[in-house]
């Protein structure tokens, strides 16, 4: 697969360049908020895909198509670094996207299955992800290698983030779902959660209800963060100074994830509208 054309990294503008990520809808502001914390000078570009939300069940070939469509549209706007907080996204196409831009710093999903193999004492680990995610070899491949010695069972909370991006993340139905994925999960002696879909976070306090103080949680957007301050470190990209900016774009309604960020945010953005359009992504100005 040929190399796409972007920006050299060597040049001085480089690190004045936003971070750019994407996710099928608001699942990936999870990971814009420990990245915000982790890099507050940084500009970064955030892209839901609501056109086609969720991506879960659509499978890895669809999915990987839009994330390669995304990327290029990302490339275009002058990313310096893509992060992909998306586990079902990352799961179908973090090994393509790579090979497309394979100087352009590319990080990646992966459910936190390692932490929580080593974390856990009864040796019984819930993951709770997409049905994509689990058949990708990305998670097959990190089960494989980190948890031999444990118990690994897994629920892909159908519905789970229709709910989310319908802002009823702590809703009854949203409650229904968690309740028959993980009060299976904890009779059979779990101790541990990974949440290993970016939108799940967002349904934290659920979540924490039905499996009480006693297991722990694993959300793995700190470490997604400090991989992406390290990368910058690395490339001398970061940026120097001053406060970072976050533009928000969507394929979706404009106004519905304005609605979303403040809600899961606080905060009040301004958000871009783009379509898609023979499978690329166009602006307003493209579509004429």
């Amino acid at each position: 697969m040929a190399a796409l054309f972007y920006l050299p990294m060597n040049s001085s503008t480089a690190p004045k360049r936003p971070i750019g990520a994407f996710d099928s809808g608001v699942g990936g502001l999870s990971v814009l908020r420990a990245l915000r914390a982790q890099l507050p000078t940084e500009d970064i570009l955030y892209f839901a895909d609501q056109a086609h939300v969720p991506y879960g069940p659509r499978g890895l070939n669809e999915v990987r198509g839009f994330s390669e469509a995304i990327a290029r549209y990302l490339v275009a706007q002058g990313a310096k670094l893509i992060v992909i907080p998306c586990n079902t996204a990352s799961a179908a196409a973090l090994h393509s996207i790579r090979q497309l831009y394979p100087k352009l710093p590319i990080v990646g999903m992966e459910p936190a299955v390692k932490p929580a193999a080593e974390h856990t004492e009864s040796g019984v680990v819930g993951v709770l992800a997409t049905e994509t995610t689990f058949e990708g070899e990305l998670y097959a491949s990190v089960v494989e290698r980190f948890a031999q010695d444990v118990t690994v069972l897994q629920s892909a909370c159908r519905g789970l983030v229709a709910e989310i991006e319908a802002g009823r993340a702590n809703g009854p139905e949203a409650r229904r779902i968690l309740s028959e994925a993980l009060e299976p999960m904890l009779a059979q002696g779990m101790d541990t959660v990974v949440l290993g879909c970016t939108h799940y976070p967002f349904a934290f306090d659920t979540i924490r209800e039905i499996v009480g103080p006693q297991v722990r949680l694993v959300d793995p957007a700190p470490a997604i963060a400090r991989r992406v301050q390290s990368l910058l470190a690395e490339g001398g990209l970061a940026a120097q100074g001053g406060a970072g900016r976050t533009r928000y774009v969507t394929s979706g309604d404009p106004a519905t994830m304005q609605l979303r960020v403040r809600e899961l945010l606080g905060e009040d953005a301004m958000v871009e509208g783009v379509s898609w359009l023979n499978g690329e992504v166009i602006t307003a100005d493209e579509r004429g």
